[in-house]
């Protein structure tokens, strides 16, 4: 469970949404995220709950719980929104379980800037071993690493983290940017049918007095 607001948005609209939505029409790939992950058959404790996690191979369905020898690989990507509470099981326990799974990158954002120095850091999995991520420092407040796994560069700046794709050309829409495209997109909408129909109406004034001549 995310530890403060700042979390739960950066977890759910900043980085569960938009994944889920890049990958919406690909059958293949699986985003979840605060979900019960089981990593050994028979055994209920063996057990860690990725924020987010991305999974190529296999297929899109709803799910109770991820059970990796069932699905057959464990995630290629994890996200961990780093807390107060969770700050020494990211960089310990998970990292150490997050390699021996074979997760071939994972990243970790500390959104209140407390804990982590610099705040976006990564790993990336190298011969079966991970490898430090050096993050790039834009500016005071901004830090970049890249995905080669998703193919999206990551941007910390202030409490949030995005997820820029270079392909586009773009950032990938939060939850409520993409919340506002749609009333924006409505909007126009209902004004082109007002426009319509204003139109249609002048026209069939004009062709009415046309007629009375």
């Amino acid at each position: 469970m995310a530890e403060t607001e700042f979390h739960l948005n950066q977890m759910v609209d900043a980085l569960l949404h938009p994944l889920k939505e890049k990958y919406h029409d690909d059958p293949g790939v699986t985003v979840s995220g605060n979900m019960f992950l089981y990593f050994e058959e028979g055994n209920p404790a063996k057990v860690v709950a990725p924020d987010v996690f991305i999974v190529f191979g296999v297929s899109k369905k709803t799910r109770r719980v991820y059970k990796v020898w069932e699905e057959g690989k464990a995630p290629d990507v994890v996200f961990e929104i780093t807390s107060r509470s969770t700050l020494q099981d990211d960089l310990g326990r998970k990292r150490v379980l997050y390699q021996e799974l074979g997760v071939q990158e994972y990243f970790l954002f500390d959104p209140l800037h407390e804990y982590l120095r610099p705040p976006l850091q990564g790993y990336r999995l190298l011969d079966e071993y991970y490898v430090p991520l050096m993050p790039e420092q834009a500016s005071q407040d901004e830090w970049r690493l890249t995905s080669q796994v998703l193919g999206l560069a990551l941007h910390a700046s202030g409490l949030t983290l995005r997820l820029y794709d270079p392909a586009a050309a773009r950032y990938l829409l939060t939850r409520p940017e993409e919340a506002e495209a749609r009333r924006a997109a409505e909007e126009g909408r209902r004004a082109a049918e007002e426009a319509l129909r204003q139109a249609q109406a002048e026209i069939a004034r004009l062709k009415a007095l046309l007629d009375k001549k």
